[in-house]
């Protein structure tokens, strides 16, 4: 397939594209050209109908994005994982003998924390570029995905905020933004895993030359400023940032395969009655490096 023939449909007002007709596994170099292209534009990328397994979706994200994040600090909260690749996230409500997880297993709960809004690896540095996520089993209801637009959600701020952002950087910790659901029971191991990391209030997308809002559930406080003012401030951008106008929900089918860029967007899983739905997807992020 071409980078002509990449046609995409926008899904929402404000971002969000649609493949069909396209098999990520067979796109020349020129054609990944023009996905990321696409996803300079909307940001959010969905293609239907890839049946991709596990090895093959790891090689599209490389050939994609370049150098993968790695699940090492996972596998000490989950050290079963159905997936021997260390760069494969396992997003699913499902154990290591694939069989639905009991409501109080330790990993069910740390994974509870995806359902806060939250750009993917922002407490690592460098953070994440682009996250693919396959749809292998979906429930019948509910587990949809939501993302947020944080270069509109910019656009839109008073300007007055915008001077006041300009400049501030926020620490990101996953530990924290666990915390904020009451998931605490990290080991001194696991705690060492997650260190954390400064991210800019404000950022300029390299590919689309737009600025985004950086916040998400990870960010624990304003980095110079006492920590009640900036978690105020924080709270106050997550609501701006989530309104609906800049939300679009995704309601998975078995075979979407969704690409987004967390260098301008956010995303969190919605409920589901995991305890008797299955829910199975894979995820793979690279790492925002040349």
């Amino acid at each position: 397939m071409t980078t002509a023939e990449l046609q995409a449909r926008q899904l929402h007002p404000l971002f969000v594209g649609e493949l069909n007709g396209t098999d990520l596994r067979v796109l020349d170099d020129a054609a990944l050209d023009g996905v990321r292209a696409l996803m300079d534009r909307y940001g959010v990328l969905v293609v239907r109908n890839q049946e991709i397994t596990d090895d093959e979706q790891a090689a599209f994200a490389r050939r994609l994005g370049g150098q993968l994040v790695t699940t090492v600090g996972l596998r000490v909260i989950n050290p079963a994982a159905r997936s021997g690749d260390p760069a494969l996230t396992d997003i699913s409500n499902l154990d290591e003998n694939g069989e639905i997880m009991s409501r109080e297993d330790r990993r069910r709960m740390y994974a509870l924390g995806n359902r806060l809004w939250h750009s993917d690896s922002s407490f690592q540095n460098p953070p994440a570029r682009y996250s693919m996520l396959s749809a292998k089993e979906v429930p019948s209801s509910g587990g949809e995905t939501e993302y947020a637009d944080m270069r509109a959600a910019y656009d839109a701020l008073p300007d007055e905020l915008k001077a006041q952002i300009e400049h501030l950087r926020a620490f990101h910790s996953i530990i924290y933004s666990r915390s904020t659901i009451g998931f605490t029971e990290f080991s001194d191991a696991e705690r060492a895993q997650f260190p954390g990391a400064e991210q800019p209030l404000v950022r300029v997308h390299p590919g689309s030359h737009r600025k985004s809002v950086v916040v998400a559930s990870h960010a624990e406080h304003i980095v110079g400023w006492p920590v009640p003012d900036g978690r105020l401030l924080l709270r106050e951008l997550m609501s701006l940032a989530t309104l609906p106008q800049f939300v679009y929900r995704h309601t998975w089918r078995a075979g979407d395969f969704v690409i987004w860029d967390n260098r301008c967007m956010m995303h969190r899983g919605l409920p589901f009655d995991d305890a008797t739905q299955r829910r199975d997807l894979r995820r793979v992020t690279t790492i925002d490096v040349d």
